[in-house]
Parts: C-alpha cells; sequence; structure tokens
C-alpha cells in the first residue's frame, strides 16, 4: 500500500502552470559576452581547482547555443575537456532524456546557458532524477534571475553560481541570489 510520502516522492517534478504564472514572463537569453565569458572561467579555475571535465547544457535559442559553443571552445583550449554537450526545448513532457544525458558521463563540473523557464524545469528533473550537483554547477548571466530558485524550490539551486554580462558574478544561496560586481567577485 502508498502512503502519502511515497506518493509525493514520485510525482513529477514539473512546475505547475500556476506555479509559471504566477512569475509572469522570463526573459530570453542575451548573447554572452567576453567579459561574462572570462568570469566564468574564472569561476571554473580558482587557484588549486581540480576541475578539468565538464558537461555543457544549453537551450535551443540562438543566444545559449553560441554561448556554450564559445565556452565549449575556451574551455578546451585551456586543456579542459568537454564530455559532452546537451540541449533541451524550452516546454517537454518531463525532461527526463536531457537530464541523463547531462549527468552521464560524471563530470567534476556542469556548465550551463539557457533560458530560465526550460532550465528552471530541467533543474527540477534533475534534482528529482539524478545525482546532480548544484554546487557544482556554473552559468551564463540569463539565469541570474530571482525568480529561478523560486520557480525551482529553495534548495534546489542551492549553490549554483554564474556569471554577469559585465563580468561579475552570482550565486544561489537557498531560495536568495546574490550578485558581485566585477570588482568584488568572491564567489
Amino acid at each position: 500500500m502508498n502512503n502519502p510520502s511515497d506518493r509525493e516522492s514520485s510525482r513529477s517534478p514539473l512546475i505547475s502552470p500556476a506555479d509559471l504564472a504566477a512569475h509572469g514572463d522570463l526573459p530570453r537569453p542575451c548573447p554572452h559576452t567576453d567579459g561574462e565569458l572570462a568570469a566564468l572561467i574564472r569561476l571554473l579555475t580558482p587557484p588549486k581547482s581540480r576541475i578539468e571535465t565538464v558537461a555543457v547544457g544549453h537551450s535551443r535559442d540562438a543566444a545559449s547555443r553560441a554561448a556554450a559553443d564559445a565556452f565549449a571552445t575556451a574551455w578546451t583550449a585551456r586543456g579542459g575537456k568537454v564530455l559532452t554537450i546537451v540541449n533541451w526545448p524550452e516546454s517537454a513532457a518531463s525532461w527526463l532524456r536531457p537530464a541523463t544525458r547531462l549527468t552521464a558521463g560524471l563530470p567534476d563540473a556542469w556548465v550551463v546557458a539557457a533560458a530560465p523557464l526550460g532550465f528552471a524545469q530541467l533543474a527540477r528533473r534533475l534534482s528529482h532524477s539524478t545525482d546532480w550537483d548544484p554546487s557544482r554547477t556554473y552559468a551564463f548571466a540569463s539565469l541570474n534571475d530571482s525568480r529561478l530558485p523560486a520557480l525551482t524550490g529553495p534548495d534546489t539551486l542551492h549553490g549554483l553560481r554564474g556569471a554577469t554580462a559585465d563580468g561579475g558574478t552570482w550565486e544561489v544561496h537557498r531560495g536568495w541570489v546574490t550578485t558581485y560586481d566585477a570588482a568584488d567577485s568572491t564567489s
């Protein structure tokens, strides 16, 4: 016999239409900047970093695809290895396929260039169905939106970090997104 907690844990992690409506229209990604790409590389390569392999994920829009390609080129040029590049749509039945593809190679880190809505759905699936760790995930500026942790749940993105368009950084701590100026970037 199923108890309520078993049913709750097996429920779909998809965001409900009511939750989506409550958060309004989320922005589309803008083209990445050179400062943003440089800040993202700095986040992944602090002194004594052991990050060598990454899995890259992106939405299917042109800006996210270009950002993911630019990151993959920069990462491999500095001697890093890209295990896989995975894309996903803004709406899907479950996001299970891209979630399992993104986590299959056991990368040292994940890098994401995406629209907030599709990534919110994917992050919920990653959290629900894989061994994904948001604290080992780095993102472009398009995900620097305070509505993102609200859509995913306060702990789903805890530890996610990213770069801002001007070369600063941001991070998610519980349900809060904190942004740091380029000169003050400490995350």
